[in-house]
């Protein structure tokens, strides 16, 4: 299990010691539950939840109270669903970069969708922004890895209806670029701390306005007081953090944000990968040269079967529609197969799958 070359850093990244170091510590040394008591060390826990908040803050340029812990990227969009109390008179702007985390849930809420259009680059198109009353935007397609512009499309959206809520679905994207919620001007962004080394388990979900909204969950730790039948609840986050906190990967995320931070995924071994595969005849590439990402089909073979016989080189990967469906068809394809790389990886590494896909398809 070593010697495997691990190229799926895409659908979850590998953890660097220090989140281990920082999680075995915690669970050997301090492990108590968050917000529910005032011996030493459970007041010591809550000082690492609101440490890890504020370094979730400065990460993303938002203050403490705007960050909301939630498991995962998938639990943060349901939740903004809930929160936003659609129904058929709304109308929510998706487009076909979306994952299925970030579109399934508006489908299912009962409001209009409207799929805006991407232009021939496979970028939303800026200058064809429909009017809506929610506009989701997948900050980076786990596809086609390309940033996209998510000030200037809240822009254009805003033109078009001035009172619209902009949704930022960031998993792809905080591996690989810098985020300002300021910058945005996002009313909500989400994203999963699997997705930058942090444990499975733990995500975040940025509200521009948290006093405008309510929770939709409801339990332990959100309560300020009862009196008979009035309850008044806590200000946020705590308000939209009812029950245990996943206290275990919230404080390996801490250190998952300052790793990543410095040690970013090398993009020049994706480009080198394109350069390679670019020289195989068979080899079809989807994503661009500068992309995040490289995505390609094999003429000839099944997505499946390609997957299978590099697994059994040693090799990563992901294959499939990678929950992306409407890309997949947007392109023709039933699925694809993907290669995404983290700070960990080397090019030697590329150099023997590079070598690999060759006796594949030979």
């Amino acid at each position: 299990m070593n010697k495997i070359i691990y190229l799926d850093a895409a659908a979850s990244y590998q953890k660097p010691e220090t989140v281990i170091r920082a999680e075995m510590d915690f669970l050997m040394h301090n492990y108590a539950n968050a917000g529910r008591g005032i011996c030493a060390r459970a007041s010591h826990v809550d000082t690492l939840i609101e440490n890890t908040r504020s370094c979730v803050a400065d990460f993303i340029g938002a203050k403490s109270e705007q960050i909301v812990f939630t498991s995962g990227t998938t639990d943060s969009i349901n939740k903004i669903v809930g929160m936003l109390k659609l129904n058929s008179e709304h109308i929510v702007a998706v487009s076909d970069l979306d994952h299925h985390s970030a579109r399934l849930p508006f489908e299912m809420s009962g409001a209009g969708i409207v799929v805006c259009p991407l232009d021939e680059q496979l970028n939303i198109d800026v200058n064809n922004i429909p009017y809506a009353d929610v506009f989701v935007i997948t900050a980076m397609s786990n596809v086609i890895g390309v940033q996209q512009n998510v000030s200037e499309i809240i822009r254009c959206a805003k033109i078009k209806n001035p009172n619209v809520i902009t949704v930022v679905d960031a998993a792809q994207s905080v591996v690989h670029s810098e985020i300002d919620v300021v910058k945005y001007d996002c009313d909500f962004l989400c994203f999963s701390g699997h997705k930058i080394g942090a444990d499975t388990g733990v995500g975040v979900m940025y509200i521009k306005h948290p006093e405008l909204y309510s929770p939709v969950v409801f339990g332990g730790g959100m309560v300020n007081k009862i009196m008979g039948d009035k309850i008044l609840f806590n200000s946020s986050p705590d308000v939209f953090e009812a029950g245990t906190l996943p206290i275990t990967q919230i404080v390996g995320l801490k250190p998952a944000i300052e790793n990543i931070k410095q040690n970013r995924p090398d993009l020049n071994l994706i480009k080198y990968m394109y350069d390679e595969l670019s020289k195989l005849d068979r080899v079809k590439i989807i994503s661009k040269p500068d992309s995040a990402i490289l995505t390609f089909v094999v003429e000839g073979m099944h997505v499946l079967d390609f997957g299978t016989l590099i697994s059994v080189r040693g090799v990563c990967l992901r294959v499939g529609n990678m929950c992306a469906s409407w890309i997949h068809q947007l392109l023709g394809l039933d699925g694809s197969i993907r290669i995404s790389v983290g700070a960990y990886n080397t090019l030697q590494e590329m150099q023997t799958v590079v070598k690999y896909i060759k006796e594949i398809i030979k």
